[in-house]
């Protein structure tokens, strides 16, 4: 799995894992009191928001790696489909 093929899918789960690990740590500081609580039962929207806060930045230094060889692999695919367009369209000129 290490391969270049699946870096979207490797920095997708890493990000979404790495969403998780804080969402958990936020809950258990609210579990422990280290946290507030939010008001009237939004303790969920209140722990995700926490949550998307914290692991966003962390994301960004930590998965930095994984951000690129994903950037790799889209800019691939598009120069691919770019290099199959022009070359229906040199084939389309030619019926003309």
């Amino acid at each position: 799995m290490s391969s270049p093929k699946y870096a979207t899918f490797r920095y997708t789960a890493l990000r979404l894992g790495l969403f998780l690990a804080c969402f958990a740590v936020a809950w258990g500081l609210a579990y422990v009191g280290v946290i507030p609580l939010a008001v009237k039962g939004s303790n969920m929207i209140w722990l995700l928001l926490v949550a998307i806060v914290v692991s966003a930045p962390l994301s960004l230094v930590l998965l930095r790696k994984q951000r690129d060889a994903m950037s790799v692999q889209i800019v691939d695919r598009v120069d691919r489909q770019r290099e199959r367009l022009a070359a229906n369209r040199s084939q389309e000129d030619g019926l003309l």
